[in-house]
């Protein structure tokens, strides 16, 4: 349910106007409550949810206990160094309490009180002012109830909780990282009251039928659930307003009735549009969003009221002839560009951290996220999505599907969901988060499985429940699986989940290549910075030891060691000469790795429909799968997936080593293409200038480089538009063979590389930082200025700016980093820092490839 305190309207039943009585208050229960236990034998609902002296923690909802726990001091520096591993899980073994006093006025005749609680894991017995309430089971269902009859002027709430117990399918995060201690209990969704008069609205969202490809008109259709809460029949109009349109239309609802309301244009004209403004994602056009507000309106005045905010697009989902699951936007083809989201290890994620993260995917010129499990503490996640312009593909985690994670057996091909009880709590938890979800035009499908497809009596009830209740379709599979009733998922999930050389991703014979939808795969281990590391309480010695590889995932097959790196590191740079040497080459690795990924999808669309880097993030402090760390620090494969996925781009191919241009806009791009390649000893091996046109979705071939007879080439490509504006940079070594990688010996995970691309004379280059400048502007942005004076090539140059302290500033925003400057070459590049951060940042520095470093003052 999604309601908040209403414009004023008056009532004419006519149309929708001014209601001269409003209802349909929101009253959040988020402070002030108190956490108790672990010891809370002997506790009787009854007793605790009436006035007395219970004895425990602060708390806020949404949270989990240990969320709880950590916000109030509790378990200092657990997550650094190897503190995980020896907390004791034993207090959670046992119920907690979670308890709330709150006064409220006594409800006004004809006045009804609901409590809704969005989400409650794993198991949670509902008390108010001693009356029993519910049992709940399963963290992804959502419960309203009418308590009207137990409402006094002083209040108090209290909910019994309970872990998932091995075999429970609670919220799980698989192998990225170790299992929370409580198993995410907690009350980690919100609760409120709210306030109605008899009849109830819930679950608004629009639909939309749009006109592609010219969007002349759209039309729409609101899809609303009217619950009668009093014994009699209530008379009535929904009304609405949106964009200045009014429409409404008369309901009658017997008692105790709920219905789905769906309001078309035939009945309200107003739902039909003419040039509407168009939600498209980022990269495509800009994510235009309308507001609704609906109300349910009686002679008495309104009893009810919701309001959201939607978008008008349409979207397609087919198999294209090659059986590949591939998506359309509002038309036109789109490659789903993305990575996959987890949530902090104790739901601890907020409004602003959701903002930050999704800024910088939103920054790094993806056009997608894809939840591998419902996650989000509220809607703030997704209205984020809607207002970036990101689509989402949210649905459940392999969690479930896997013996190991759920704790039951489980069916090779249907995991874990097998019993009539089991179907029937997942269709009933999966419907309640569509209903939840649904308003949001970033929700372009519903993954219904990940590494398994839904047991043949479960895929049914998700199929008739969205035919009736959304517009989206639903993928069966992440995998490349088929279903005995809808046929084949279309995709694949192949890997790899460890290193692979650049080259990988074009080869036609590699398991995870750019071809298709690729649902989660990425080269392994992507390292923070050394100020991360250090945070992390890591030893800052080489080589390093078992406190790092406990940072890695927590899978136990491999990936859970740092080997896979440290071998493709010495392979191709030579063996590092200390902990400096092989963070800064490992950091090279990871963002040629990454970027290469991409952009072999987007150079071979059509044949490539979608690429999921595993991970975006990571949900405590990790070495593994992230493209910014656990701080909120970008990775080097953060400005690596920047680039690579630039809206137009040049983009060096590693198998036929030629050069191409991409365009996923929806303009032609015309511009001239500045190619240099570079020496390492800074002679030029060679230059030129080609006009370049590529139509959207369009790649094109704009010339065939040389290969280096012998040691590393530095290729710098340039997109320029009038007179000279640089529209895109891209900045690749080229060796002279490239990796060698060993098919036959594929598994699941990674294909080894029996012979590594000869980088080693870019490991031996000292080049030193360039020269530095650097102002705080008016806009309390840092400019930096960055010169090349020497001959040869400034390499890989990474920018930071540190506080009086010399604490690393994080967030910090550089519109590029980890630059490499042709020799005499100048460039300016900004950052922006939230304002509080910004007045007091002291130093900018940049470090070179040779590690030496350059800083100068702000002050």
């Amino acid at each position: 349910m999604n309601k908040i305190i209403p414009v004023l309207l008056t009532l004419l039943l006519q149309i929708p106007a001014v209601a001269a009585t409003v209802r349909g208050r929101q009253i959040p229960l988020t402070d002030n409550w108190t956490l108790i236990g672990p010891d809370t034998r002997g506790l009787d609902g009854a007793a605790v949810s009436r006035p007395g002296d219970f004895p425990g923690v602060t708390a806020s909802v949404p949270s989990t206990v240990m969320g709880a726990l950590t916000a109030q001091g509790r378990y200092p520096d657990l997550l650094e160094g190897m503190h995980y591993r020896e907390a004791d899980r034993s207090p959670f073994d046992h119920p907690w309490w979670y308890r709330k006093a709150f006064s409220l006025p006594a409800p006004r005749p004809g006045e009804h009180i609901l409590l809704e609680l969005d989400g409650i894991s794993y198991t949670g017995d509902i008390w108010l002012n001693g009356h029993y309430i519910d049992r709940t089971e399963g963290p992804f269902r959502q419960f309203c109830y009418d308590v009207t009859e137990y409402i006094q002027e002083e209040n108090i709430l209290a909910v019994r909780l309970e872990r998932a117990r091995p075999g429970q399918p609670g919220i799980g995060f698989v192998d990225w990282n170790p299992r929370p201690l409580d198993e995410s209990m907690g009350l980690f969704r919100e609760v409120r009251l709210v306030t109605t008069g008899p009849v109830a609205l819930q679950h608004g969202a629009v639909r939309s039928l749009l006109d592609c490809p010219g969007y002349a008109w759209a039309d729409l259709t609101v899809d609303v659930r009217a619950v009668n809460l009093s014994d009699q029949p209530v008379q009535g109009r929904i009304a609405g307003r949106f964009d200045g349109r009014v429409f409404s239309a008369p309901v009658t609802l017997a008692p105790g009735e709920e219905r789905q309301v769906l309001l078309t244009p035939d009945s309200c004209p107003a739902l039909h549009l003419e040039k509407p403004r168009v939600w498209w994602c980022n990269g495509m056009g800009s994510p235009e969003l309308y507001d609704m507000e609906l109300q349910f309106l009686t002679r008495e005045g309104c009893s009810d009221s919701q309001t959201f905010t939607f978008g008008i697009r349409k979207v397609e989902q087919r198999l294209d002839a090659a059986g590949h699951v591939a998506f359309r936007l509002n038309g036109r083809d789109v490659l789903l560009r993305g990575a996959g989201w987890t949530d902090d290890i104790f739901l601890r994620d907020d409004e602003r951290s959701n903002a930050l993260q999704l800024g910088y995917v939103r920054d790094m010129n993806l056009n997608m996220v894809r939840l591998e499990e419902f996650w989000g503490t509220s809607e703030n996640l997704y209205d984020l999505c809607d207002r970036y312009g990101l689509m989402v593909l949210a649905g459940w985690s392999c969690f479930w599907e896997w013996e190991i994670y759920l704790g039951k057996p489980h069916d090779p091909l249907y995991g874990g969901i097998l019993t009539p009880a089991e179907i029937d709590l997942t269709a009933e938890s999966f419907a309640d988060q569509v209903l939840w979800l649904r308003s949001h035009p970033s929700i372009i499908a519903w993954f219904t499985g990940s590494d398994r497809i839904p047991h043949p009596d479960l895929e049914p009830k998700y199929r008739d429940f969205l035919a009736a209740n959304d517009d989206r379709g639903y993928l069966i599979s992440a995998s490349g699986l088929t279903s005995p009733v809808s046929g084949p998922s279309g995709t694949k999930m192949r890997g790899p989940y460890e290193y692979v050389g650049p080259v990988y991703w074009y080869s036609p014979q590699a398991p995870g290549s750019a071809v298709g939808f690729n649902t989660e795969t990425g080269i392994g281990a992507q390292l923070p910075v050394r100020e991360s590391l250090e945070k992390m309480g890591l030893p800052m010695t080489w080589p390093t030891g078992e406190e790092w590889d406990f940072h890695c995932t927590s899978a136990a097959e491999d990936m859970h060691a740092l080997k896979a790196l440290k071998q493709a590191v010495e392979g191709k740079y030579g063996t590092p000469e200390g902990l400096d040497d092989f963070l800064r080459k490992a950091s090279h690795l990871n963002y040629d790795g990454t970027r290469a990924m991409f952009e072999a999808f987007r150079v071979n669309v059509p044949q490539a429909t979608g690429i999921v880097q595993w991970m975006l993030n990571s949900a405590w402090p990790s070495l593994y799968w992230q493209l910014y760390d656990w701080y909120g620090q970008p990775t080097a494969a953060y400005y690596a997936t920047r680039h690579a996925n630039e809206p137009v781009q040049l983009i060096y191919h590693y198998a036929d080593r030629c050069l191409y241009a991409v365009n996923e806009t929806c303009e032609t791009m015309e511009a001239e293409a500045v190619i240099d390649i570079w020496k390492a000893d800074g002679s030029p091996a060679f230059k030129a200038r080609r006009k370049v046109r590529a139509e959207p979705f369009h790649p094109v071939k704009v010339a065939s480089l040389p290969a280096p007879a012998n040691g590393c080439h530095f290729l710098l490509t340039r997109l320029e538009g009038a007179r000279g504006a640089v529209i895109a940079r891209n900045e690749y070594v080229l060796s002279c063979a490239e990796d060698q990688h060993d098919w036959n010996a594929s598994n699941w995970y990674q294909t080894p590389i029996s012979r590594y691309a000869d980088l080693h004379p870019l490991g031996r280059l000292h080049t030193p930082a360039p020269q530095i400048q650097a102002r705080l502007d008016e806009s309390l942005e840092v400019v930096v200025t960055l010169s090349n004076p020497g001959r040869g090539i400034a390499f890989f140059n990474r920018l930071w700016i540190k506080d009086a302290d010399g604490g690393l500033l994080c967030p910090a925003q550089w519109e590029d980093n980890y630059l490499t400057l042709a020799p005499g070459e100048t460039r300016t590049v900004r950052c922006r820092l939230r304002a509080e951060d910004a007045l007091r940042a002291e130093t900018v520095g940049v470090k070179g490839w040779d590690l030496s470093e350059r800083s100068v003052s702000l002050r």
